[in-house]
């Protein structure tokens, strides 16, 4: 398998009050597409930080950072955005949905921005409302939704420009048992269908389901492990 993301020494320093803070101090590191990473750490570690500059939000501070082969650093914030929109499909911990409008409205946002016509755009965020198990719910505004409800739609919204790359970041954070299991089931699901998956987390059940383990501490990574290993974060 290709790599469809390579950072080389990665860092962003950040000046506060006349000091320099380093959230990430040097970040290598590979992942092939098809892979299910998760980025484990406890609050400060930087990988909050770390998956802004995966998804393109935010540049780093200096290294190389390549996304299907391009150098990031190298495009336009038009170029990036496109990438964005394109390439990435991000969820949310608090899921980032509009209030006043339907489901489907929500889940067709992205292709209103890639200029996808009316039609087009109703009939393929039916279909992914359809692949979370949502179809019946499309009219629905979110907050007629349940937690576990509204996160799948979120995934729905991420899946409908069919990215090469799934961002979530704590995306069961907000979620009961039951819903978690639904959600993380989802992103298995997904991961078999050979999307590169990358969750952000702090919980080491969750993170032990996907196929590789990323532990950052201070900036740096310091554990990389396997599909099953348990990882304690503190």
């Amino acid at each position: 398998m290709a790599n469809v993301i390579e950072l080389k020494d990665i860092k962003k320093i950040y000046h506060i009050g006349g000091n320099d803070f380093a959230a990430l101090a040097g970040i290598t590191l590979n992942i092939q597409e098809g892979e299910f990473a998760a980025l484990m750490g406890p609050s400060g570690s930087g990988k909050s930080t770390l998956m802004n500059i995966l998804g393109c939000l935010d540049r780093p501070t200096s290294g190389s950072y390549k996304l299907g082969g391009k150098e990031v650093a190298n495009l336009t914030d038009d170029e990036l955005a496109h990438t964005r929109n394109k390439r990435i499909g991000f969820v949310f911990q608090n899921f980032n949905l509009l209030s006043r409008i339907s489901a489907l409205d929500n889940v067709a946002l992205p292709l209103v921005y890639a200029g996808v016509g009316r039609k087009e755009r109703t009939q393929r965020a039916q279909e992914k409302l359809e692949a979370v198990g949502l179809g019946t719910w499309s009219h629905h505004k979110p907050n007629e939704l349940s937690g576990g409800q509204r996160q799948r739609v979120a995934i729905a919204r991420a899946l409908v420009n069919d990215p090469h790359i799934i961002m979530a970041d704590e995306p069961t954070g907000n979620l009961d048992t039951k819903s978690t299991k639904e959600i993380m089931g989802i992103f298995e699901s997904l991961h078999e269908e050979h999307k590169t998956v990358i969750l952000v987390t702090h919980e080491p059940e969750i993170a032990a389901c996907a196929s590789r383990q990323l532990l950052i501490c201070d900036g740096r990574l310091t554990r990389d492990a396997g599909k099953g290993v348990v990882m304690d974060v503190v």
